[in-house]
C-alpha cells in the first residue's frame, strides 16, 4: 500500500469562520494566471481553512461592447476576445462552483486542445462540459447582471491598482490594516509565508491532502509536477502511482508538448 493511499482528507466544519480573505486576480487567456491554479490548489488543500477566496476577473478589455452582449444579434459566428469574461460571470450565476468549473474548462480548452475559447459557439461546448444548464447560461450570457458583475471585477481591478495578472491581494480580519498585494507568479513557499505572517502565528495548522481519488473527484484535470507538488513527492513517484490509476481505468494519460496532463475518465 502506498503513502497516497494512507492519506486521508479532513473535512472543515461546517460554517466555519475564516479569518483571512483572498482576491485572485486573473485573466482567463493570461498562460501565468493558468500556472498559478496549481499554487491556489495546494494552497486551499493545505490552508482553506483559514481563508475564503474571491477570483476577480481582471480582462485587459475596458470597453464593453453593447452589441456583444445584445440578445438580439446573432450569436452563431459571434467571436471576441470578452465573451470568455462575459461567460465565466454568466456561470457564475449558477453558483461560485459552477463559475470555477467554467474557468478550469476554459483554461483547458485554451492551453491544452489550443480551442478558440473567443468563440460563442466553443463557449457553448465548455458549458456543457462543466454541466450547466444550457438555458440558463444562453439567457444569463446577454443578462445585464452579467455584464454589471464583469465590470464590478473591472471596478475592484483599477481600485485596488492591479497592473499585473495573475495577482493575490491578502486580507485580514482586522479593517483598519491594508492588504498586502502580490503581483505575478511565484513559487507556493511565498504565499504560504505572507499567510503566516498575516495570520501572526510562528506555525500554521496544515491540513492533510486527500487521497489521489479524492483529489481527482475535485479537480478533474491535474498535471504531474501538480500533483507531486501537492504530496510533496518527486514527480517520478507521483507518476508511478497516476499509472496504477490508468490501468485501474479511473483516470487517463494525456501527453502534451509541456507537461503530462492526468483527466478522469
Amino acid at each position: 500500500m502506498s503513502n497516497l493511499d494512507l492519506v486521508e482528507e479532513i473535512h472543515e466544519p461546517l460554517n466555519a469562520i475564516k479569518p483571512m480573505e483572498l482576491y485572485v486576480f486573473v485573466d482567463p487567456l493570461n498562460p501565468q494566471c493558468w500556472e498559478m491554479q496549481g499554487v491556489i490548489r495546494k494552497l486551499q488543500i493545505e490552508y482553506g481553512h483559514y481563508f475564503s477566496m474571491r477570483i476577480v476577473l481582471s480582462t485587459q478589455i475596458f470597453n464593453l461592447n453593447k452589441t456583444v452582449l445584445s440578445a438580439n444579434i446573432d450569436t452563431d459566428n459571434l467571436t471576441h476576445p470578452v465573451l470568455p469574461s462575459v461567460a465565466i460571470k454568466a456561470a457564475e450565476l449558477q453558483g461560485k462552483r459552477s463559475g470555477n468549473r467554467f474557468l478550469h474548462k476554459l483554461q483547458e480548452h485554451l492551453f491544452l486542445q489550443s480551442k478558440d475559447v473567443s468563440s460563442y459557439n466553443v463557449l457553448l461546448e465548455i458549458a456543457e462540459e462543466a454541466n450547466l444548464d444550457q438555458e440558463e447560461f444562453k439567457t444569463d450570457f446577454h443578462s445585464v447582471h452579467t455584464a454589471k458583475a464583469f465590470q464590478c471585477d473591472l471596478k475592484i481591478t483599477r481600485e485596488m491598482e492591479i497592473n499585473e495578472v495573475p495577482s493575490i491581494v491578502f486580507f485580514n480580519e482586522c479593517i483598519e490594516d491594508e492588504g498586502v498585494k502580490v503581483s505575478g507568479l511565484y513559487s507556493y513557499d511565498v504565499y504560504q509565508t505572507i499567510l503566516q505572517e498575516m495570520m501572526g502565528e510562528e506555525s500554521l495548522n496544515r491540513q492533510t491532502p486527500p487521497s489521489l481519488d479524492d483529489l481527482f473527484t475535485k479537480y478533474s484535470t491535474m498535471a504531474t509536477r501538480e500533483i507531486a507538488s501537492i504530496y510533496n513527492i518527486s514527480e517520478q513517484t507521483a507518476e508511478c502511482e497516476l499509472k496504477k490509476k490508468v490501468l485501474q481505468q479511473k483516470i487517463e494519460r494525456i501527453c502534451m508538448s509541456k507537461e503530462t496532463i492526468w483527466k478522469v475518465k
